[in-house]
């Protein structure tokens, strides 16, 4: 053990690193950018089917337990806990609201490097439409 020092200063700047990005955050540094979706004109005080932070963490969960529902069990009712009723469907409720998929599907999507399956059959009318 003739080098300790050099291992132990070797640790020590690799402890600093690794953490270092969490020392900024706690210190007031901002994390970069972060896309905020832009809703359609006239839907801002509109409720979702579910919370704004379950929507922003778990979405795609509920669309993929919608889609195993409707199409393995014919369940096509979704309810919220607020007693509220909606139909399990992308383009029929979540597309009515959030229409416009550049300024708020895509944002986020591209943000994180997704390319959501969804769009495969949901979209494939409107876009050829567009054409």
């Amino acid at each position: 053990m003739y080098d300790s020092g050099k291992v132990i200063t070797g640790l020590l700047a690799f402890a600093v690193l690794v953490t270092l990005p969490f020392w900024y955050t706690a210190a007031g540094g901002k994390g970069g950018f972060r896309p905020e979706p832009k809703l359609a004109p006239g839907l801002e005080g509109k409720k979702c089917v579910e919370s704004k932070a379950f929507m922003r963490a778990s979405h795609m969960d509920l669309l993929n337990l919608w889609r195993d529902e409707v199409v393995r069990q014919d369940l096509r009712v979704h309810f919220s806990p607020d007693g509220r009723a909606f139909e399990k469907s992308l383009t029929n409720t979540c597309l009515k609201c959030h229409s416009n998929t550049g300024e708020f599907c895509d944002r986020c999507h591209n943000y994180v490097g997704v390319q959501p399956y969804c769009w495969d059959c949901h979209m494939e009318k409107k876009l050829k439409g567009a054409e």
